[in-house]
């Protein structure tokens, strides 16, 4: 069984206070978005990757990342929107024309700038997505979490309940693409790709996964997935 993978990386970083995107920032020599590619690339269950990128940065990123590292499976390269949601409605419309609108397949949504995933937990993954219809890995909260009104605590939710969203979320092909039509008839904006779902009250299963799938957003972050890098290569040598 087998995915297709898009992977989002249009934002611009401002929190990065870098003079380049994000995914271009250097991680153990190579930029964070090669890291991430490679992650789906390599792996035998990933049929096709297209990545989300700013269209202005489409030619940079095909000679600076794709050609140099060889990438197999880049079916295309597609320009994104404004926001993340528009970018992944961008993506579906390119797996439309490019004829991989079946209803049954298996789409896998991932941040660019999550380049530590475990791909161990790809199989599972879609065995859940094809079972349930969709399913996201995530990791529960460790801190207790507080509702903050007016800068004071309103109340705080329950921690046993509360679980950190990550990415891969993966869907089967029909039942996002529907999502997102709601949405745009609707208006709605979502937080991830898993909200849209939960908007049309459609289950989203939730696959335990890595605390190590950090999103790197700030200096700080690149700073502990280098560090966790360190860690992996020293645990596999």
């Amino acid at each position: 069984m087998q995915a297709t993978v898009l992977i989002p990386a249009a934002g611009m970083g401002r929190r990065m206070g870098a003079s380049v995107n994000k995914q271009y920032l250097a991680l153990a020599g190579k930029p964070i978005l090669a890291h991430t590619l490679a992650l789906f690339d390599r792996h035998p269950q990933v049929e096709h990757i297209y990545p989300i990128l700013p269209a202005d940065e489409i030619d940079y990123c095909q000679q600076q990342i794709i050609a140099p590292q060889g990438f197999s499976k880049i079916r295309r390269l597609v320009p994104g929107g404004a926001e993340r949601q528009d970018s992944v409605r961008n993506g579906l419309r390119t797996l439309a024309a490019d004829g991989l609108a079946q209803p049954e397949r298996i789409i896998l949504i991932h941040d660019g700038a999550r380049p530590l995933f475990n791909p161990q937990l790809l199989p599972q993954l879609i065995e859940m997505i094809a079972a349930e219809g969709a399913c996201i890995v995530g990791v529960p909260v460790k801190d207790t979490i507080k509702e903050v009104d007016e800068g004071f605590i309103y109340t705080s939710p329950q921690r046993q309940r509360l679980w950190q969203a990550q990415t891969p979320q993966g869907f089967r092909y029909q039942l996002l693409a529907d999502a997102f039509a709601r949405a745009d008839a609707e208006q709605f904006l979502g937080t991830d790709d898993a909200s849209l779902l939960e908007h049309c009250e459609i289950p989203v299963a939730m696959l335990p996964g890595d605390y190590r799938n950090i999103k790197i957003t700030t200096p700080e972050d690149l700073l502990i997935a280098t560090a966790l890098l360190d860690t992996q290569g020293e645990e596999s040598a």
